[in-house]
């Protein structure tokens, strides 16, 4: 069995994130690995903001990123403190661009040896297994992935 020294969570606050954060920060601990946290905002989002910009709307797409960045922030600061690791513990990174191969990349950068992400995303289909990306993940990632399931 390889060894696990860094767990990559992909963190997309949807309803089942702090459950996902919570079984990687569990299995960072337990395994001694460094965790390391990944937001992708996507790039269809923001470039909904540009558009609604080119209208002539008070609305920048660079302070929307930077808006959602810092409430993202917020939001893992808090989900950090319940775990009970240390903010020295957790590495944070935040992209924008299409979250499939942000996440692939952060992979193969930082050499993770395990991802964990929740089966599903932002949409939650009722009819589906997995969200696209979790399935992406799943057939492309270079390295197991655990998909976290709220009982």
């Amino acid at each position: 069995m390889p060894e696990v020294n860094k767990i990559l969570v992909a963190i997309c606050f949807s309803e089942y994130c702090g459950g996902t954060f919570a079984y990687a920060a569990r299995l960072a601990h337990q395994l001694q690995a460094e965790l390391i946290v990944v937001n992708v905002i996507d790039t269809k989002a923001v470039r909904a903001i540009s558009k609604i910009e080119s209208m002539g709307y008070n609305i920048s797409a660079g302070d929307y990123v930077e808006g959602v960045k810092e409430e993202r922030k917020a939001e893992l600061k808090k989900m950090i403190a319940e775990s009970g690791l240390r903010k020295e513990e957790v590495k944070l990174y935040f992209k924008v661009g299409h979250p499939f191969e942000k996440l692939i990349k952060v992979v193969k950068d930082e050499d993770i040896d395990l991802v964990v992400m929740g089966s599903k995303g932002q949409s939650d289909h009722p009819r589906l297994l997995t969200g696209s990306v979790a399935e992406k993940m799943f057939r492309h990632s270079p390295v197991s992935v655990v998909f976290y399931k709220k009982k």
